[in-house]
């Protein structure tokens, strides 16, 4: 184990043969695409911060908003690496959150809390520790949504995962918010398809068992629909947000 290491207490861990780093090194959101100018938004609704996928960017977890709460403003955040020769590609660099597509056991552990701590400390940096936040994903962005409670769940009003999965835990110190979260009662939306063939179905199973330990869980399986969002998705969420009171103005 090199110093950097040692210094980190382990949580920082092997280097990755997919995108250049080692799982669990330091991150910083940097790229923000807002709904309207900051600082000009309606202060009374919670705002969303919205987290992308694999070798997306801010654009396309932000065209989902005109459906899903379109009065409420929100923060679409562009994931700090890049995937590898997707400069190349005809809509220009796709962007990743972690070290890989999707890592597995003290990698994710570790990618997640790297990933998570940075985008709480950009929420930190940017909105009103007064302003309600709703965390909202798809892919590794769902997972970040989750694992923002587990990290800080105090900060959120509620999150929304849109086809996630969830990290293992085997790496002390990755989920300091564990013990605590369950206490909370924070409202969790988890949608995924029944057709999806990148997170295995055993894998929305397990993570759908632990959140209902953890949260207050509404989740819904949709017929043929594979790693994606289709309206009836939308339309649930819509619903739901309506129903925990979300986007109102009168929090």
């Amino acid at each position: 184990m090199d110093q950097a290491q040692k210094d980190d207490g382990g949580l920082v861990g092997r280097p990755s043969t997919v995108v250049p780093g080692r799982f669990g090194q330091e991150l910083k959101v940097e790229q923000v695409r807002w709904s309207r100018k900051q600082g000009t938004g309606n202060p009374s609704r919670p705002i969303f911060v919205l987290m992308h996928g694999w070798g997306s960017n801010e654009e396309d977890m932000a065209d989902l908003m005109r459906y899903v709460a379109p009065y409420n403003d929100y923060a679409s955040l562009r994931a700090p690496m890049v995937v590898p020769g997707s400069e190349r590609g005809m809509f220009g660099p796709g962007y990743t959150w972690f070290h890989d597509m999707r890592p597995e056991q003290e990698d994710l552990d570790r990618d997640g809390y790297a990933a998570a701590r940075a985008v709480d400390a950009w929420v930190s940096a940017n909105i009103p520790e007064d302003r309600p936040v709703v965390a909202m994903g798809f892919s590794q962005g769902a997972m970040l949504a989750v694992h923002l409670l587990r990290i800080n769940p105090e900060r959120y009003r509620a999150s929304i995962c849109l086809s996630g999965f969830l990290a293992p835990g085997l790496v002390p110190g990755t989920a300091p918010a564990d013990e605590r979260l369950a206490g909370l009662n924070k409202p969790v939306f988890l949608g995924f398809g029944s057709d999806d063939t990148t997170v295995p179905k055993y894998e929305f199973r397990a993570l759908a068992a632990w959140l209902d330990e953890h949260v207050w869980l509404h989740t819904t399986e949709y017929d043929h629909l594979d790693h994606a969002v289709d309206m009836r998705e939308m339309n649930d969420l819509r619903q739901w947000l309506g129903e925990i009171d979300v986007t109102s103005g009168l929090m």
